[in-house]
């Protein structure tokens, strides 16, 4: 699958930055962790690509019966692609910090008190189970191949990946239209000025629009993690934990109907439970 390929291909540069990254800032790493995120990468590569040869047929099947357009495919209508992509990743990423369904795979990610090319490793295998395929959906509605639009998505997290690190220079001119490290390392703090704060996956323009940008503040650096609990440089902790603390509080609901609610509703509404 294009997904797999193009970040397997990509693999030896990312291993480079991380060598280039440990080279200067080594107090941002340790065994441990890397492994731990090594192996949640690994993990997530094998449901990613095990969700796309069940659903790869849905997705044909779809693009060949309910596309709205027949779409050209041209430098023009390519680059609209990726505009409406990264606008579908945009929301992507913003209801999995308001909803607790998707909350309990994307907490994984930032479940890391330290911030290096690693952390972009750092990622659930629970994201088919979730849904998150269903925001590349409109895409595929619209008109676009399939193999195209996934193609798409892994170029976008390729790019994702090089803005995980504080060793980046201020990128200012770059960082009007684009994500910049130095906008994505907020969106990992767990300071109350940062937290659900860009969002954006290549360009920042989606968090300026709608209200979720935010900029350095002076004297108030970023400190990583989560700001409900912290995690355990543990496989099971970071991958399974919010899961069982989301199914404690679902038991806890007298109906249905607050059981679902609670699905969706956000994630500061659950009781923590320490299970340590």
């Amino acid at each position: 699958m294009n997904v797999e390929f193009i970040l397997l291909a990509l693999s030896p540069l990312f291993g480079l930055a991380m060598l280039f990254e440990y080279k200067r800032a080594k107090s941002s790493y340790n065994l441990k962790e890397f492994i731990l995120n090594a192996g949640l990468a690994l993990s997530h590569q094998i449901s990613d690509l095990l969700a796309l040869l069940l659903l790869m047929p849905f997705f044909h099947w779809l693009h060949v019966h309910f596309s709205l357009l027949s779409v050209e495919l041209n430098v023009l209508t390519i680059t609209l692609a990726f505009v409406l992509q990264d606008f579908c990743y945009y929301w992507f990423h913003r209801a999995s910090h308001r909803c607790n369904w998707l909350w309990c795979a994307h907490i994984v990610h930032h479940s890391s008190v330290n911030m290096n090319f690693s952390t972009a490793m750092r990622q659930s295998l629970f994201y088919p189970v979730v849904g998150m395929w269903l925001f590349w959906l409109p895409l595929v509605i619209l008109g676009y191949p399939p193999k195209l639009v996934f193609t798409i998505v892994a170029i976008n997290l390729a790019y994702q990946f090089f803005v995980h690190t504080e060793q980046a220079p201020t990128l200012k001119w770059f960082g009007m239209l684009f994500n910049t490290p130095a906008h994505h390392c907020l969106h990992h703090a767990r300071n109350v000025h940062y937290i659900d704060k860009n969002y954006a996956g290549v360009l920042i323009i989606w968090d300026k629009l709608f209200g979720t940008f935010v900029e350095p503040i002076n004297g108030n650096a970023p400190k990583y993690g989560v700001a409900q609990r912290t995690y355990a440089v543990s496989f099971a902790d970071v991958l399974l934990t919010p899961w069982t603390i989301l199914f404690q509080n679902l038991k806890r609901q007298e109906s249905w109907k607050k059981k679902l609610l609670l699905l969706i509703d956000k994630p500061e509404k659950l009781k923590q439970l320490d299970f340590r």
